[in-house]
Formats: C-alpha cells, sequence, structure tokens
C-alpha cells in the first residue's frame, strides 16, 4: 500500500511579491521515507551516557574488555597532577562559598532591576538608560567575580573554619597559587 502525505498552508500573497520572496510550496513525504524512520537502530549500537572528558577512566571496546585509560596517577576526584583531593569539608566551605558570592549580587541585581521597573511604571522617577546598563554591569560582573573569589577565600584547612568574608584566606590562598604555578615553570 502506497500512501502519499501532503502538508499544505494556504496564505495570502499580495498581488506582486518582492523578487526576493517566492511562493511557499507544498511538502510532500511518501510512505517509504516514513518507513526509514521507523527502522530501529542496530543492536550492536551502545548509548554513550557521558560527555567527552566527563566520564570515567575505563571503557568498553567492543569486546566487552574493561581498559584503563592513560595516566596511572589519577586521584580520586580526577586529577592527572598527583595533587591530593580535597577533604569534604573543605570541598563543602568552597561549594557554599561561591554559592553565596554569586548568589548576593545576582539577587541585587535581580532586586535592583525591579525597583528600576517600579520606579519607571509608576512615574517616580524616569530612570536614566545607562543607570539600568550600569547596574547590570556592576552587579552581575561582581557576581561572575564572585565564582573566584567563592573559591579562594575559602580556608583549606579542614581543622580551620576561615574568616566570614575570608579576606585572609583569600590573600593566603592568591600567593600560594600563584607561587606553586611560578614553581610549575621553573621545573620546565
Amino acid at each position: 500500500m502506497n500512501t502519499t502525505l501532503s502538508f499544505s498552508k494556504t496564505t495570502l500573497y499580495p498581488a506582486k511579491l518582492p523578487p526576493w520572496k517566492k511562493p511557499k510550496t507544498r511538502a510532500t513525504v511518501s510512505s517509504k521515507s516514513m518507513q526509514n524512520l521507523n527502522k530501529t537502530p542496530p543492536k550492536d549500537w551502545k548509548l554513550q551516557a557521558n560527555a567527552k572528558g566527563f566520564g570515567s577512566s575505563t571503557r568498553s571496546t567492543p569486546q566487552g574488555i574493561l581498559q584503563e585509560s592513560g595516566n596511572n596517577n589519577k586521584n580520586e576526584r580526577g586529577n592527572n597532577d598527583g595533587d591530593e583531593p580535597l577533604p569534604e569539608e573543605v570541598f563543602n566551605r568552597i561549594i557554599v562559598r561561591v554559592l553565596v558570592s554569586v548568589g548576593a549580587p545576582l539577587a541585587l541585581a535581580l532586586g535592583s532591576m525591579q525597583l528600576i521597573g517600579m520606579a519607571k511604571k509608576y512615574q517616580i522617577w524616569d530612570v536614566p538608560l545607562w543607570v539600568t546598563y550600569l547596574t547590570l554591569l556592576l552587579t552581575f560582573g561582581a557576581s561572575t567575580l564572585g565564582i573566584a573569589y567563592g573559591a579562594l577565600s575559602a580556608s583549606l584547612d579542614p581543622n580551620k573554619k576561615g574568616s566570614l568574608l575570608g579576606f585572609e584566606e583569600a590573600k593566603q590562598n592568591w600567593t600560594e597559587m600563584w607561587k606553586e604555578e611560578d614553581e610549575g615553570k621553573s621545573q620546565m
């Protein structure tokens, strides 16, 4: 049984079309092309759920043998450089600091946009457009910088909680980070 599906859309065109506009044509789909869509994939295809670079260090070959790829000095977080992994307390502390240092400026940005919108709506103040742009630039920029500051301001000692704002920890971690970078360059 051969079936042809056709789809058409009736539109009204002006009497004379510009040269770059062409009338839309009818689309037809044959039953053979519909049958090709319903084919099941071959049985040897496997679903790849991991994105490249984010999967595990083992992979499966077509014969089903597990092989370990690459470096033997990987630690449990997947780092190749031989560093020890972060303790769970330090990792959680960094996550909390990043969330706070990103979330506070972001909430300030959204709140200030609401206030500016209400001021314009109720004609309290005709806010110039540059004020809106400057507010967005400063608050979203601070939110973006909050990612780096949140990671640097956390105390890396699992037994020491650190200060509230983390200025001392950020200063210490910043110098330590660049010292390790300089040592890495001098060894090469």
